[in-house]
């Protein structure tokens, strides 16, 4: 399905709102910086969850900036970040470190921008019983 001017547009800004957001982030993760460390130390998941969860978020921006597998990588997306929201509310607490919630806040705007890309491109979701 083609997607209007103005869908197009917005679907181009959410997407490249997240992929910055994530890219972002990827440098602590992969770097091992103290932050990064303390948020997986405390969550019990140092050092494999913070690696992993960069490469799934790499993955994850890859297809949200790719045409064919956008609807992909927003689903993706948006369970990576649930899973950072749910750390934050049940571990973490909403500010880490005194960031004044800030990294609570980036979770939130991937959550909702990713929220926004499936709903535009729902159509475009593989549909599962096509491949078996």
């Amino acid at each position: 399905m083609e997607l209007s001017k103005s869908l197009t547009i917005v679907s181009w800004v959410l997407r490249i709102v997240v992929a910055l957001i994530f890219l972002q982030t990827l440098y602590f993760k992969f770097t091992g910086a103290p932050e990064s460390v303390y948020i997986f130390k405390t969550v019990g998941a140092e050092p494999w969850g913070r690696i992993g969860s960069g490469v799934v978020e790499l993955i994850a921006t890859v297809l949200l900036l790719l045409p064919r597998t956008i609807s992909i990588g927003a689903l993706l997306s948006l369970g990576i970040i649930s899973g950072a929201i749910f750390s934050h509310l049940t571990k973490l607490g909403i500010v880490v470190q005194n960031d004044g919630g800030l990294l609570f806040v980036l979770a939130m705007i991937v959550f909702v921008c990713s929220g926004i890309i499936l709903l535009i491109h729902r159509r475009e979701l593989p549909v599962v019983g096509a491949y078996i």
